[in-house]
Order: structure tokens, then C-alpha cells, then sequence
């Protein structure tokens, strides 16, 4: 499974927001006549931090965002294959111990001798030890007011030590992490790891909690004037676009271009008409958009793929709003929504071959997928199941026209969100339509900041995805654990907790792969989450004119996983 190669580069994922003209423009600049090699990249949805660690910065377009920033120990392939970056490593990661019976689970890592930030101080274990305390929940007492987005690999460490460029790690008394090599790799909590040094610098102790937890602040709050990969942020803000340019200290091979800019622009209508005038020259949005996909096909220097991805749709409803917290209500709503009808809507004409998504953890290909929603009808369309679960759980008006009520009292309206994309919009629309079949009524609503929303738990319905990676073993924990900061609605189950604690702490994949099915088990029948479908994602990209620039469907970073070997072409 395991692969080991020189990584030229380094990567990352993205947001966007609202198309910004960029005065270098795209498609026409530099290149083959000697001047400027300059790319213009888009980014289809806003970032809502400057860093990934947390809540509000968790997305694909924050990461996006710093590809080619932040370093890090490894990463997935295109062809699912994982690679150690062996430019920032001075040797593939130590295991030393794997068996919590033996003594305590532990590994080291060590960096390049030549690893060196972008104002040329040296990168040392320090700096692993410190994003790992930044990475932990606040229970850990490591860091003030931090919400890392899920922590559950960080707060299992129970001590760092540091020799040089070395990190040993040592993890709690009995505990196991199959998938050790990930904590600072691509597909991490932050998308790397960070610097230490600077902290020092501002006169923060990143040994005292509440120092750590302003330092924490800042990072996501201050755009990054440091970099340990091949570029830096030289311009930009979270509003309208970043450029970068080559890190003068990288120790890796040079990057070819001198410029890249990466605008937000949440307009897909807008994509087809900038590619065509020179004005972009590609991107990987997070969203379908099937009319962008037809028309890009007829552009003769489009290089355009459609491929299910790594991110897929789902459903989710808020527990903290008092009246969803009856699990039959939550049930009738999810039978009176049609996955099928909102996947074909919005993918049927352009990828028939889609599959609706039975398990939240596997696809159909993995040896470990169980099929969870064979024999439940949520998701089904089944208004008259639907209104059979309302009945018998003592509710009335449940016929299309009228007003749902419990004990009198009318049950909603509620709150239905999304950003604002074509199949989002599909979607939220049809689910409207759904719900007022059986008496229920929504207010669509749109937002811009969608981990912002999610964060402050501002909804009653969502719509919204996930991305993931081929690790797995943090996932259900992450998004069901009734601690994680991600689990954003509050579900609660004292026994998907356990078997969420223990699937996070398994001995090998397969024992963690049987422990998270157990979990979804019960998960899927008390509505919470309900997947719709792995989304399709498109990339395109000026085929005349970018060298080395393709997508990974395998990480939330996209085709800019490896944006240190962009060029253009002679």
C-alpha cells in the first residue's frame, strides 16, 4: 500500500467566494516567450480562516488555499498509493513499537538536516511537538481555547520528546493508532504541521496553555507571512484572493512558476467565460455544476475529468434544536426525502452511473462496506411511510397542505441550509418540496461561511459534504462522538461513543473497520446523518498550457497537491 518516491512538492484544498479580475490574468501570461510563468487558479467558495486547524477553518477551500505552505510528512496519490515526502523527511517515520501489551504504542520522526522555514530557521521536532499540542481539545489542558476540528489522534499522544530534528511519540497507556504515519501528513487536522519559532517570537510560551491558545488565534487569524513549502502567500485576503510566489529557503527543487494567484468565486456561470478570455486557467471546485462540465467539454483547450471523489453529500439535522430531538420526527423526515430524485436531478443527465451511498465510512469498492440502508426507508420517498411514523407517534397534520403539529403546537418552520452552488440549490429545493408533503415547512436559507454556520450550529437541516481520504479510523469518532467538535448537531449515544472511542483505537484496520459498522448500525436508524451520494467532482485545466497539473480525487487538496511541479509550457 505503501509507496516511497522523491516529493518535488507540496499541497493543499481551497474555498471560494466572489469572482475577482486578476490584473495578471491567466491563460496569456509568461511562459513561452521568456517573461513571467504566471497561473491563475480558482477556487469556488470562500475560506473562513488562515489556517485548517479549527472549526471555523475546516474546509477544502482553506487547505486549497496553502497548498504549497505548509510542509508535511506524506500523502495520498492519485492512484491511492501513500508517499512519505522524503524533502522534508530525513527517513520514512520510525514505528517502534505497535502492540499497547509491550509496552507504550511510539514512533519518531525525523526531519531533513536542510528543512529550513522560509526565513531560514531551521525546522525541528519543536515544531511537531507544538502542532501537536495545538491539534489537542482543550480537555487535554495543553491549549487555551483551541477547537481543533477533530483531535481524536492528537489527544491519544501522551508525551513528545524532542532531540532536534527528531519527535519521539509515545501514546496514552493502551492505546493503539493504526494509522500513525497521519498525524502531520497532507490529510491531517491542519495539512502539515507548523512553525514553532514564530510563537517565540511574539513572546507566547508554547508551554503555558494560555499563551498557546492566543498563538492559536493568531495563526488563524493572521495571514501567513512564513511558509515551509515551495511558496508563499506574498498577497491576499480571505475575502478575495491569495497570491504566491516561490519560497526563496525552500530546500526542495525549485518551483517553475513565479506566480500564482488564487481567486474566490463562488459564481460557477462565471468559470467558462473567464477560462475562454485567459483569465483562469483552471480549477477543481468542491461542487458539481453540470452545465460548466457540458460546456468546458467544448472548449478545444479544456483538459476536463468527471469522477466520483473523495467528498460526498449528506443530510444532517440539528439536535440542538429541542423539537428535532424526537428520534421519530427525524425519522419520517429522512423517509420523506428522495435520495434518488436529488441525486438524479442533479447528476443523472451527466453521470448516469452514479450510486447512492449506503455507508458513511466505505464505498461500494471496499472490502469493508456493509449496506445500512437496505432494509430502512430513510432517504426512500416514502410519503406514506413517513406519515404512518408521524401518526403513530402522536402527531397531526401531516397531509400535504397542511401544518404539522404535536399537542397543538405547529412543528417548525425550519431553518434549511447550504452555500449557495447548482446542486446544492437542487437539492435544498427538492427537500422543501419533499417535507411539505408531509406538512412540514422550510426556510431556505444560503450561506457564504459554511464552517461558520456549522460551528455555531446555525440550522435545523443542512446540506453540506464531507471529504475525506483512504484513512478512515478517526472518521466515526470525528463526525459522531458526542465530544467532537465536529459533530457539529449533537448527537448523542453513550454506545456509538464507546464504539467510536474503540474503532479510533483498534489494533489494525480490520478490527477497526467491523467496530465502525457496529457503530453505524446504530448510527443510521436514529436519522442524524443521511448520505446522499460520493459527489462527482470535475477538474479543468488549460491542457495547452499547464504542465504537470492534475486532479487527486484521493485528498481534499485536489490537483494542487502537488503545485511545487506545476509549470507552463516552452
Amino acid at each position: 500500500m505503501f509507496k516511497r518516491r522523491k516529493t518535488l512538492a507540496l499541497a493543499a484544498a481551497a474555498t471560494s467566494a466572489v469572482m475577482v479580475a486578476s490584473g495578471c490574468g491567466g491563460g496569456g501570461d509568461g511562459g513561452g516567450d521568456g517573461g513571467p510563468k504566471e497561473v491563475t487558479w480558482v477556487i469556488n467558495s470562500l475560506p473562513g480562516a488562515w489556517q485548517a486547524t479549527s472549526l471555523a477553518g475546516g474546509s477544502v477551500y482553506v487547505i486549497q488555499m496553502l497548498s504549497g505552505v505548509l510542509p508535511y510528512t506524506g500523502q495520498w496519490l492519485p492512484d491511492a498509493t501513500y508517499e512519505y515526502d522524503m524533502d522534508v523527511l530525513a527517513e520514512e517515520p520510525e514505528l517502534i513499537n505497535d502492540d499497547p501489551d509491550e509496552g507504550p504504542f511510539e514512533w519518531s520522526i525525523t526531519l531533513a538536516e536542510d528543512a529550513v522555514w522560509s526565513d531560514g530557521e531551521p525546522m525541528t521536532g519543536e515544531d511537531l511537538r507544538v502542532s501537536w499540542m495545538l491539534g489537542t481539545s482543550p480537555d487535554e489542558g495543553y491549549c487555551t481555547g483551541c477547537d481543533p476540528r477533530s483531535s481524536a489522534s492528537n489527544d491519544k499522544v501522551e508525551s513528545v520528546e524532542v532531540d532536534g530534528k527528531t519527535a519521539t511519540f509515545q501514546l496514552k497507556e493502551g492505546l493503539a493508532d493504526p494509522e500513525w504515519m497521519g498525524l502531520f501528513d497532507a490529510h491531517g487536522q491542519s495539512g502539515g504541521f507548523l512553525p514553532a519559532h514564530i510563537a517565540a517570537e511574539n513572546d507566547w510560551d508554547v508551554d503555558d496553555p494560555d499563551d498557546l491558545g492566543e498563538y492559536y488565534a493568531w495563526l488563524h487569524s493572521e495571514r501567513p507571512e512564513w511558509s515551509g513549502g515551495p511558496y508563499m502567500i506574498t498577497s491576499g485576503d480571505l475575502e478575495n484572493e491569495v497570491v504566491k510566489e516561490p519560497n526563496p529557503n525552500w530546500f526542495g527543487e525549485a518551483p517553475a512558476l513565479d506566480k500564482i494567484t488564487m481567486p474566490y468565486n463562488t459564481d460557477e456561470g462565471t468559470f467558462v467565460n473567464a477560462f475562454v478570455n485567459n483569465e483562469i486557467d483552471g480549477g477543481n471546485p468542491a461542487d458539481y455544476s453540470e452545465d460548466v462540465i457540458l460546456q468546458l467539454e467544448d472548449v478545444a483547450n479544456a483538459e476536463v475529468t468527471v469522477a466520483e471523489g473523495a467528498t460526498w453529500e449528506h443530510i444532517d439535522l440539528n439536535l440542538k434544536n429541542e423539537t428535532l430531538q424526537d428520534v421519530e420526527l427525524r425519522r419520517a423526515i429522512f423517509t420523506a426525502i428522495d435520495r434518488d430524485d436529488i441525486a438524479n436531478r442533479n447528476f443523472g443527465a451527466g453521470y448516469p452511473d452514479y450510486e447512492l451511498k449506503n455507508n458513511h465510512t466505505f464505498g461500494v469498492d471496499s472490502p469493508y462496506f456493509v449496506d445500512h440502508y437496505e432494509n430502512e426507508p430513510l432517504g426512500t420517498g416514502d410519503l406514506d411511510e413517513a406519515r404512518s411514523i408521524l401518526e403513530e407517534a402522536g402527531y397531526e397534520g401531516f397531509e400535504s397542505g397542511e401544518d404539522l403539529t404535536l399537542d397543538g403546537e405547529e412543528i417548525g418552520p425550519f431553518r434549511l441550509r447550504s452555500t449557495d452552488s447548482t446542486v446544492r440549490n437542487t437539492s435544498v429545493q427538492l427537500i422543501q418540496a419533499q417535507l411539505s408533503e408531509i406538512g412540514i415547512t422550510t426556510n431556505i436559507e444560503m450561506t457564504d461561511d459554511l464552517g461558520g454556520m456549522l460551528a455555531a450550529a446555525e440550522y435545523d437541516i443542512a446540506q453540506f459534504g464531507w471529504s475525506g481520504s483512504p484513512y478512515f479510523v478517526t472518521t466515526p469518532q470525528q463526525q459522531w462522538h458526542s465530544e467532537s467538535g465536529s459533530n457539529f448537531g449533537g448527537y448523542a449515544n453513550d454506545e456509538v461513543d464507546e464504539l467510536t472511542a474503540q474503532v479510533d483505537n483498534a489494533p489494525d484496520l480490520d478490527t477497526a473497520a467491523e467496530l465502525s459498522n457496529e457503530a453505524m448500525a446504530i448510527h443510521v436508524p436514529e436519522a442524524y446523518v443521511m448520505p446522499i451520494m460520493a459527489e462527482p467532482n470535475y477538474f479543468f485545466a488549460n491542457s495547452d498550457r499547464l504542465v504537470n497539473v492534475h486532479d487527486n480525487l484521493q485528498s481534499s487538496y485536489r490537483a494542487t497537491y502537488n503545485i511545487g511541479e506545476w509549470d507552463v509550457a516552452s
